[in-house]
């Protein structure tokens, strides 16, 4: 499974509702850190299908959401639990930080 797309408006449904985790990446195009960390979001959506869904959004198209949550810079990546932002992290980092934050909180891999 690859990100997924989400909105200003499709963020409630999408993120606040969903059963599982959700790992919220904002970043905008424009970012080169979001870019660099992109290939990294899409492996962990993939290894960690099942476990938790990674989400991005848009800050520029979308600039409602991030506004609500306080995001200052990007990439910001929050992980939303049951409705509610569990953790966050700020800033590009390598894969296996992203991995190792993840299993801090509670989501490992299925395999």
């Amino acid at each position: 499974m690859s990100t997924v797309a989400v909105t200003d408006s499709s963020f409630e449904t999408d993120v606040l509702k969903s059963e599982r985790p959700v790992l919220v990446d904002f970043w905008a195009e424009w970012c080169g850190p979001c870019r660099q960390i992109a290939p990294a979001l899409e492996q962990i959506a993939s290894e960690l299908e099942g476990a938790v869904t990674v989400a991005k959004i848009d800050i520029e198209a979308s600039p409602m959401t991030p506004s609500r949550y306080g995001v200052r810079g990007i990439p910001t990546m929050m992980l939303f639990k049951d409705g509610q932002m569990a953790s966050m992290k700020v800033g590009a980092m390598p894969k296996q930080k992203i991995l190792e934050w993840l299993a801090e909180t509670g989501i490992k891999a299925t395999a």
